[in-house]
């Protein structure tokens, strides 16, 4: 039936609007509050996901599955919406929480292909064959090397909060419609009651009823209409005039909201980035780069001080810089009385090392920012004319800086903690001046311990380059002597005709050239420690005199009669097997064992791989400081590259390498091209020798392999490699293939 009055009309219109708008009120809350609930639980299951793939590596890789399956038993206790948890690994499962076994169409319901570039899960949404659904989470364990991490969630008591709102809000809406439509009703009748009685008097007067009357209360209000229609077109003409003025004010109030809105979105915007950034170098890399994109002066440097004030920290395109001692303490009193943007000279901060763009700056805009009223640094911006560029976003710049200002203070207070962490490192790493964490140069730095405070001989063996001199002198000085001289003598840098001169010394004129007398290296030790470097290379004529000064602490120069008295501790290194040169006649035996008294072995470099990246950041760190440059580290290619080569030349090699690198090096990062050539071919040849191996080779070697697993029972042996007795046996023939003598 449709409406024939105008309050039935007003009525239903009015009713239909309040219908709608209340229905749609209660969906939109319920499919918000829906979404919400979701991203909550996605949220919250990546989370969990993230803490147990942490927790779980350590179970994995010990394979101690029984305190894993405790761990995943005890995190579905905790949380009754996980439906279930368990752990892939190579295609095998691992550990589970179902009570029947895994579903097969489950596993490969969710996948994560590598390579796995940082820790991230891959989400599915999930529906079983009864209808439940899931929101399953694959997690990669230890960048997938450790497994995945599947975590199923269910989506049922979410759904249920859904609806009981849903069915709450419709009771809440019905009731508020009904009392709502009951005083438009109220309404409408009132208003509506002189136009019904106005339109029954005009259908009497239609009907010729001219003596009809109607009576209203307040009728003058029906005749001063039409004298104050006049009027009132007047005063629409006044106020179509404000109107345009109040319109104009209006849209510029909009786009001055608008603007607002914008900037407040952006700052949220950069504040959740910045939230998600860990590093210093990032945050403020990332703030730079959004600052460039709002102000129009693109010199920019952002100054950072520690918690402590006790470290300054400077990022410009330069990258980032440390200061300490009078540059933080000059910058922090420049500073310190600024709350707001303040325009000054780079003069300012003069002892603090600007990029070159600020020296050569009109002025400098400084934003200083604080965390809690506590100066956290400033952002500088270097202005060619007088800053205008930057007075126009000064609200934004504010308000960025005060929304990331937490972030920052976080990520300054890790990147102090992280260099503290790695001087903690870096000095517990090594022993006086030697670089290495080994459990073989553990072991030396204790026979150090043990042999320094003697004063027996010590006979250092070892490659070229593995540092011998290095512990010679840490010998030297942990010893009684270390404030005695230490003389080194290289037995391999004199000939024959001198070494015996400068070991002992020589009077005047005992041989052509002999001028006045000279003391010898023995002599002028006295007191202290002499190391004999290549200790091989002494020609036997001398080693005999060597022997009597072990002996007796004494000797005579030479073409001397006198017999001198030295104290003197003797330490003696050399790259030569001396045993086999004892045995082949080239040096003595009782000067061998006199020498060999504590003898100490050098492991090569190549033994102690786990070494390389500390020694290669030591020397990194050395060379860029001397050469004043900002290196921060290897790359993961160059690294590995490191790691695979052979260093023939051990430590030292090694130092020169890191040397060619650091001049080569253009960026903040060690490339494998700045690497020598000698290094990319050592790899090259590497990997052309691997690809040669043949499928006979790797037989023999699974053969080998196997029978060593089995302590060479052939039976067993056989029964694992799934061949016969006899199979066994004629590979054994064919290869050559015998089990190693024990002697």
């Amino acid at each position: 039936m449709r409406p024939r009055t105008l309050k039935q009309k007003l009525f239903l219109t009015v009713s239909l609007l309040v219908i709608a708008s209340g229905l749609s009120i209660s969906l939109l809350v319920t499919q918000r509050y829906s979404a919400s609930l979701i991203q909550g639980a996605v949220a919250q299951a990546q989370n969990i996901t993230h803490n147990l793939a942490l927790d779980a590596v350590d179970k994995i890789l010990i394979n101690d599955l029984v305190a894993l399956q405790k761990l995943l038993d005890d995190q579905m206790r905790s949380d009754p919406s996980i439906a279930y948890l368990f752990v892939v690994k190579d295609d095998r499962i691992l550990i589970h929480t179902f009570s029947e076994g895994v579903p097969l169409n489950l596993i490969k319901a969710n996948t994560l292909s590598p390579p796995f570039e940082e820790e991230r899960g891959h989400l599915e949404k999930i529906i079983s064959d009864s209808g439940e659904r899931y929101l399953d989470i694959a997690w990669p364990i230890f960048s997938g090397k450790a497994g995945m991490l599947r975590l199923g969630l269910s989506e049922n008591p979410y759904r249920k909060r859904v609806t009981s709102l849903w069915l709450q809000m419709s009771m809440i809406t019905l009731g508020i419609l009904l009392f709502s439509l009951i005083i438009t009703h109220l309404f409408i009748q009132r208003i509506t009651r002189p136009l019904s009685a106005l339109k029954i008097a005009a259908e009497k007067i239609d009907e010729g009823n001219l003596d009809t009357r109607v009576e209203v209360k307040g009728h003058e209000e029906v005749n001063t209409l039409a004298s104050s229609f006049n009027g009132m077109i007047k005063r629409l003409k006044e106020y179509t005039h404000r109107l345009k003025d109040y319109t104009q004010k209006l849209e510029e109030k909009n786009l001055q909201l608008d603007r607002a809105h914008r900037q407040l979105r952006t700052s949220f915007d950069i504040a959740k980035e910045i939230s998600a950034l860990s590093r210093l170098e990032d945050v403020c890399t990332y703030l730079v780069q959004k600052f460039r994109n709002i102000v129009e002066c693109q010199h920019m440097a952002l100054l950072i001080f520690s918690s402590q004030k006790e470290n300054l920290f400077v990022l410009s395109n330069d990258g980032v810089r440390t200061m300490t001692g009078d540059y933080v303490e000059s910058t922090l009193a420049a500073l310190q009385g600024f709350d707001a943007l303040t325009f000054a000279t780079s003069d300012i901060f003069k002892p603090t090392p600007l990029p070159a763009d600020f020296q050569s700056a009109k002025q400098l805009a400084i934003f200083p920012f604080h965390h809690e009223r506590e100066l956290l640094g400033a952002m500088l911006v270097a202005c060619p004319g007088d800053c205008n560029c930057v007075t126009k976003d000064l609200d934004i710049i504010n308000l960025i800086m005060k929304q990331t200002s937490g972030a920052i203070k976080r990520a300054a207070n890790q990147e102090e903690e992280i260099r503290n962490l790695r001087t903690r490192i870096e000095h517990s790493t090594g022993y006086s001046g030697i670089i290495g964490k080994d459990s073989k140069m553990q072991i030396i730095y204790k026979l150090i311990e043990d042999v320094a405070p003697t004063d027996a001989t010590v006979l250092i063996q070892g490659e070229s380059g593995t540092g011998k001199e290095l512990i010679a002198r840490a010998i030297h000085r942990h010893s009684p002597r270390k404030n005695k001289p230490f003389v080194v003598i290289n037995c391999s840098a004199y000939p024959a005709t001198l070494l015996e001169s400068e070991l002992f010394g020589h009077e005047k004129g005992a041989f052509t050239g002999a001028i006045r007398r000279k003391s010898g290296r023995f002599e002028q030790a006295h007191g202290g420690t002499v190391f004999l470097d290549e200790i091989g290379e002494i020609p036997p004529s001398s080693q005999i005199k060597l022997l009597r000064v072990l002996q007796s602490q004494k000797f005579e120069r030479l073409g001397g009669e006198q017999t001198l008295n030295v104290n003197t501790r003797v330490l003696a290194a050399t790259n030569k097997n001396l045993i086999e040169e004892v045995k082949n006649g080239k040096f003595r035996e009782d000067l061998f064992y006199r020498l060999n008294v504590i003898p100490i072995d050098l492991p090569p470099l190549k033994k102690r791989g786990n070494d390389i990246p500390l020694l290669a950041r030591h020397f990194l760190s050395r060379f860029a400081g001397e050469q004043s440059k900002t290196i921060q580290g290897f790359s993961s290619e160059a690294m590995r590259l490191l790691l695979d080569y052979t260093w023939p030349g051990n430590v030292r090699e090694l130092e020169n390498t890191i040397e060619h690198a650091t001049v080569l090096t253009k960026g903040t990062h060690v490339e494998i091209t700045d690497l020598p050539p000698v290094l990319r071919k050592a790899e090259l040849n590497n990997n052309n020798r691997m690809s040669r191996t043949t499928i006979l080779e790797n037989e023999k070697k699974l053969l080998q392999d196997v029978l060593e697993q089995c302590g060479w029972n052939k039976k067993m042996a056989a029964v694992r490699l799934g061949i016969s007795r006899s199979t066994l046996y004629g590979k054994l023939k064919k290869y050559r293939i015998n089990k190693p003598t024990i002697h």
